[in-house]
């Protein structure tokens, strides 16, 4: 069984939440503030932490950055009050392998948790997350200079579409919704409107589709989204 450590100092939170995480099938390690959960993370080998940032004394990203260099890639998901894009960047580029705001829907958690798990173990190596390089056949995104290639070439994205195709490839065969990625990426709210998604989007299948008429990495899903398609590997 998948063990899930579960970190945040509410009391409130963690009562609730573990026996909810435990029947979406789960094993459930609770620690309740961040040198408990350093602790547990070396006793334990937890699958996957889900992580509070806001809490007294160690807080979620300084044990995430802690946790980072000593070597390990345990996926981890943060836990957030602070929806500003830039924060959830630096979140990123630390090392976190998602991210959700509070106050969040149960069910979400456990779809992002099974997400994280479907793209790798700590075995796998960097997390796709973390790494400075991605790849999915031809295609190349060096995430540190915000350059796309393709067979090697440099193709030209506005800095919008390259963030997109980024989050799209640190999250291989999940779909995520239109209102998803206005949170993620462009950090807006619900009300503004999803066309702007679309329209980067057909920016990413000019430039990284053979036919873009036809794409098969950044494909539709009717009804609910769009999915990279293609396989991804940490560069």
């Amino acid at each position: 069984m998948t063990t899930v450590l579960l970190v945040d100092d509410e009391a409130a939170i963690t009562d609730n939440l573990a026996p909810f995480l435990q029947r979406s099938g789960f094993q459930v390690v609770v620690a309740g503030d961040g040198d408990a959960a350093l602790a547990r993370i070396g006793a334990d080998r937890p699958d996957l932490v889900v992580l509070d940032v806001l809490m007294p004394g160690r807080d979620g990203r300084s044990v995430l950055r802690e946790v980072r260099q000593g070597g390990s890639t345990v996926p981890i998901i943060l836990l957030t009050q602070v929806g500003e894009s830039g924060e959830r960047a630096m979140a990123l580029e630390e090392g976190a392998d998602d991210y959700l705001n509070k106050p969040f829907d149960p069910h979400e958690l456990v779809a992002r948790i099974r997400a994280v798990l479907r793209r790798g173990t700590p075995a796998a190596g960097p997390s796709l997350a973390s790494a400075h390089r991605l790849r999915s056949g031809v295609l190349e995104l060096d995430r540190a200079s915000q350059r796309v290639f393709r067979d090697g070439a440099e193709v030209v994205l506005t800095p919008r579409a390259t963030t997109l195709l980024g989050y799209l490839m640190t999250h291989p065969g999940e779909t995520v919704s239109r209102e998803r990625l206005l949170e993620e990426v462009w950090g807006w709210s619900f009300h503004t409107s999803t066309r702007t998604v679309d329209t980067r989007v057909a920016e990413l299948r000019r430039a990284v589709e053979d036919d873009s008429g036809d794409p098969q990495l950044v494909v539709t899903v009717p009804g609910e989204g769009y999915r990279f398609a293609g396989p991804v590997e940490a560069g």
